[in-house]
Order: structure tokens, then sequence, then C-alpha cells
């Protein structure tokens, strides 16, 4: 065990003796950090902010800061050598706790060992989108356009390393056309204006509510989502599985993580809370109208088997496609 490892193992156990002592002062005593690794507006940002807002009759005052930068690495890794004390979270996704420790030579966490998950809030596919001057109205129109003409395409993403990145990259990888150009953005809502402008004619972002918006403007063309089941917010998109493409399956899940070594009854409180918040109609509705799919249901415990589960499945994709990054 390193010497970081020795310290935050230490500062755990001192936490967690601590707890019983302090347990009948109010929780928290002081704002709330939330960090959000990837930059205002994107898919993750929307779904933190409303998280915020509703958690603040609960917690206090929650300071948002966005640090996007890394594929959302920079972010994540403040919060992994941040205090376990309670008072800061990241608020990441399958791109922070899965696939940065695993694509990435030297990751600047672990996902297992430098975090305690808290509640996955929703999941949000990703999607195939063009831009509306791009001669693809369906999947296998796109597929035939890419093939017909491999140095005419690049796609956006939110970050190198981003689930957005891997899922562009998976796509080359089913369709058999590595010559697409990624062009990676600090975050999903940059690339998504750009992408309306038709400054890159094509991107596989998360399902968010301005893609939507620009979808029904006509100005972009979702072509198909990648996820197993059409999503509630766009039930007429088809999936990608739908559209012929077999095994395009890439979704993010978005939710609350806390430096390992905050006490449990910390994280227990603040799963009840979530849970009671995730029962509102109101919320729900919120989520859907921006793409996501809400979890009703989740705890420290689940959220903690979802990344290990998904680690060991992208794990084998990743090394198939031959995806790196330093």
């Amino acid at each position: 065990m390193n010497r970081r490892n020795l310290l935050k193992t230490a500062l755990a156990s001192l936490s967690a003796a601590a707890w019983p002592l302090s347990a009948a002062r109010a929780y928290p005593d002081r704002t709330i950090r939330l960090i959000v690794p990837f930059s205002p507006g994107g898919a993750t940002d929307v779904a933190a902010r409303l998280w915020a807002e509703k958690m603040k009759p609960h917690l206090g005052t929650i300071v948002i800061e966005n640090k996007g930068g890394g594929g959302g690495a920079i972010g994540a890794a403040e919060v992994a050598r941040s205090t376990p004390d309670g008072h800061t979270f990241v608020f990441g996704n399958t791109s922070t706790q899965v696939l940065i420790p695993t694509i990435m030579a030297k990751p600047p966490y672990d996902a297992i060992k430098d975090f305690a998950g808290v509640y996955i809030v929703c999941v949000s596919p990703t999607s195939i989108v063009v831009h509306e001057s791009v001669p693809a109205r369906t999947l296998q129109e796109l597929i035939a356009y890419a093939k017909a003409n491999p140095t005419k395409l690049s796609y956006g993403s939110a970050g190198a390393g981003t689930m957005t990145n891997l899922s562009g990259e998976l796509f080359k990888q089913l369709i058999g056309v590595p010559e697409i150009t990624h062009i990676p953005y600090k975050g999903s809502a940059p690339g998504v204006g750009d992408l309306a402008s038709g400054h890159i004619p094509m991107m596989t972002p998360n399902v968010g509510g301005p893609l939507l918006e620009f979808h029904r403007m006509g100005r972009v063309r979702i072509l198909a989502i990648a996820s197993t089941q059409r999503i509630k917010a766009a039930p007429d998109i088809p999936t990608a599985i739908e559209a012929g493409l077999p095994g395009m399956v890439a979704a993010n899940f978005n939710g609350l993580f806390a430096p390992a070594g905050v006490p449990r009854p910390i994280l227990d409180q603040i799963t009840q809370q979530t849970r009671a918040i995730m029962a509102d109609d109101e919320v729900q509705k919120a989520l859907i109208r921006s793409g996501f799919e809400p979890v009703l249901d989740s705890g420290p415990d689940e959220t903690n088997k979802i990344v290990a589960s998904e680690i060991a499945r992208w794990t084998p994709i990743i090394k198939t496609t031959g995806f790196k990054m330093e």
C-alpha cells in the first residue's frame, strides 16, 4: 500500500471512530462542495444541479464547482484527494468512475479504493447524431456514407476518455471505419453547440435537453440511441440495435461519489434523502425531459457494485477497440 493510501486509511479510521462522538452535532456544519468534473450545461452538469437544488432543504448550501478537463479526471482526482469528512463530493459518471481508471496508463486515482459510492441518480445513453448537412437520415445511411467517405467524417465528444469518446470509438470499430477523426471538447455542451452550428459533422453525445431541442428543430438528427431500449424522452428514436448495429450500447450513469473514508452514517443519510427526492414525480419528469432515465432505488452498496461491474464489462471492449489514453 502506497503512502497516499495509508494516509487515507488512517483518516478513514479516525473519521469513523469520531462519528459516534459527533453524531449529536448536526451534519453538515458548513457548505457542501459538489464538484462537477465537466463544463456547465452538459448532461452530467444538468443532473448535478437538479440534485443539488432539491437537496438544499436537507444539506443547506451546496456550492457547485465545474472543473472540466482530462475527460473528467481533473475534477474527480481533486475529490479523491480531499478530506473524507462528508463536505466534498463529485457528481461523477461512467467516464470518471469506470473509463478513466481503465484507459489511462497512469490514472490519477483508483476508482474502487479512492471513492465511496453514494447514489446513482440517473442513466444517460449516448447517441449517434449528425448535423443536418450530412446526407444521412438513418443509421444505415450514415454507415454507408462513412464507408464511402472514410476521411470526410469526424466526431465530437465530451473529452478524451469519456463515455462519449468510447461510444464513438466503438461505433468506428463496429462499422469498420477507423479513419473517422475524434475531436475532443471540454464537456458535452460546447461540442453539441458546434455540432448544431455545423462546425463538426457528427457527435456521439449523451442524450440531453439541448440536444433533443436541436433535434426537434431540425438542426441535428439523432439517428440512434446507444441503449438496449428506447428512452422515455424520445420514444420515436430507435436504438442502434433496432437500427441494425448490434453491440452499439454505451450509456453513462450519473451519480454522487465521496472520497473513500467518509463515515457510513453520512452516506446513509444522504442516500435516504436522495431516495426521497427521487420519489418526487416532478423530479422524475425533469430528468426524463433532459433525456435521463431516473434511478429510484440506489445506495452505497448498489453504486459500488455497478462501478465494479461496468469496469469488468468495459475492460475487454476497450482492449478490442485498441483505445489508448496517456
